[in-house]
C-alpha cells in the first residue's frame, strides 16, 4: 500500500477527526473511504455523460432517418 502525505486546513482536519471517531474508524480509513466514494461518484458522473452523448448522437441519427422516410413516403404519394 502506498503512503501519502496530505496537508489539510485545520478545520477540515478537525472535521475528519470528529467524523472518524463517530464512525469508530481511523482517520486514514475515513479519508480512504472518502476518496473511494469520490472516485465512484466521478466514475458514475463520467458514465452518465458518455451515455447522454451517445443518446444524443443516436437521437440525431434517428431524426435524420425519420426525415428521409418522410421524404420517401411523400414521393410515393405523389
Amino acid at each position: 500500500m502506498s503512503a501519502l502525505t496530505v496537508r489539510l486546513p485545520d478545520d477540515l482536519a478537525e472535521e475528519v477527526t470528529k467524523r472518524a471517531r463517530k464512525l469508530h474508524i481511523s482517520r486514514s480509513q475515513y479519508i480512504r473511504k472518502s476518496i473511494e466514494n469520490m472516485n465512484k461518484s466521478l466514475y458514475e458522473q463520467e458514465r452518465q455523460e458518455k451515455l447522454f452523448k451517445a443518446s444524443m448522437r443516436t437521437r440525431k441519427e434517428s431524426i435524420k432517418i425519420n426525415s428521409e422516410f418522410s421524404n420517401i413516403e411523400h414521393d410515393l404519394e405523389n
